[in-house]
This record gives structure tokens, sequence and C-alpha cells, in this order.
């Protein structure tokens, strides 16, 4: 739509102990509004994938309500992560819209943002608080793994075993990439997990959000 804006930048600063912080310019993703979505693409996809990153700005906000109902007329399914505790702290009312008004079918969230979330600071209350609010539940917990709740049905993995913590940009963002990817091959939480925890543990082992391994061939026989 002819001038859309600078493109988003992010400097990211990553700690001796592997930690980072992030200033980010969103850029142009900030413009993104409901004219943007094609139907057509989101209805090609099994899943839809939202960040609450993006929530912030109206236009972009309402691009997200327009993706979700295109998915929703499509009968795809919506994954949406919550991104950062400061996301939860602006959006909670928005996003607990969201899942009561059962416009999310997956939902990630790490476990810092699921007490913000459900003011429950315990992880099992914090799970019971809204695992039964959301077809599927995914909470990753760093070193301890991840868990993942979908109807009673219970699944956890540890964290895959690693040479050395570099940076963990993008642990999350992998993640999910790798549990999505085996839910839309159809296979079950427990894989699934396992896929997220191997693409999460290759991304922290060096400076970056991009992995530098084939995740195919990481992945084994899962794929």
């Amino acid at each position: 739509r002819g001038d859309v804006g600078a493109t988003a930048r992010c400097l990211v600063l990553v700690t001796p102990d592997a930690q980072r912080t992030m200033n980010t310019f969103l850029g142009a993703a900030q413009q993104l509004d409901a004219r943007d979505i094609d139907a057509a693409h989101i209805a090609d996809a099994g899943i839809l994938y939202l960040e609450g990153y993006l929530w912030d700005p109206p236009a972009p906000r309402a691009a997200m309500e327009a993706a979700i109902d295109a998915a929703r007329g499509a009968g795809r399914k919506v994954a949406f992560t919550l991104s950062d505790t400061f996301c939860v702290d602006r959006h909670k009312a928005d996003f607990w819209r969201l899942i009561e008004n059962k416009r999310i079918d997956i939902l990630f969230a790490n476990e810092a943002e699921l007490a913000a979330m459900t003011g429950e600071a315990e992880f099992d209350a914090g799970l019971q608080a809204l695992a039964p609010k959301v077809p599927l539940l995914v909470v990753t917990r760093s070193e301890q793994g991840a868990v993942a709740l979908a109807n009673g049905e219970h699944a956890s993995v540890p964290a895959e075993p690693i040479d050395k913590l570099v940076d963990t940009t993008g642990a999350g963002d992998l993640f999910a990439a790798g549990f999505l990817a085996g839910q839309a091959r159809g296979l079950g939480l427990e894989p699934s997990l396992k896929l997220g925890a191997i693409a999460a543990a290759e991304v922290i082992q060096h400076y970056g959000a991009r992995p530098e391994q084939d995740l195919k061939v990481l992945a084994g026989g899962l794929l």
C-alpha cells in the first residue's frame, strides 16, 4: 500500500551469562492492518500463529482479529503466544477476552507469563487456572523443559542437553516453531514438545535467532 515505512529493527544485548535484552523498533510492522490480511493464504495453512508483541498498536491488533476471523471461517486453528510479561500486563483483559470467546486453540506461555496471566505464583496452580480455558496450553520452563495440556491430557519433556549456553534470543520462537511443526503433521503432544525442545536447544548455543544447523536433521525420525 504505497509507503509502508521503515524496516523493523531490533538491537539485542547479550550478557556473559547468555541472557538478553532487546531494544525494538517495530517499523512497518506496526502499520499492518486488516486490509493486508489475505484470507486465502490463511485458509491454506493448518495453523495461524500470532504474537502478543503486536497487540500494542491498534492497526496490527485489528489485523490479527481479522486473521483470526479468516482462520475461524476456514476451519483452521489459531495459535497465540503471550510473548512477554509486559504484553500481559498491558493487555491481560484483551487476552482473556480472546480465550473466553474461544478464539485461541493453542496458547504459548513461559512460566513468568503464566503467572502474570493467572495471578498464580505457583506453577501448578497457574496451569490449573489456565489449562481448562484453552484447548491446548503449552508452557516453557527454560532448563526445566516444557509441558503441554489438552483436554485432560498432560505431556512434558526435559530440556535438550547442550554443550554451552550462549544466547537465549529466539528460544521461545524456535520452540513454538518446532511444536507447531509437530502439530501440523498430526503428531501427539510429547513428540511435538520434543521437536520444540530440539529447535530451542539449537538456537541458544550460538548468537542470533536463526538456526545454524538443519533442524530437520536434528529432529531425526520425528519428522
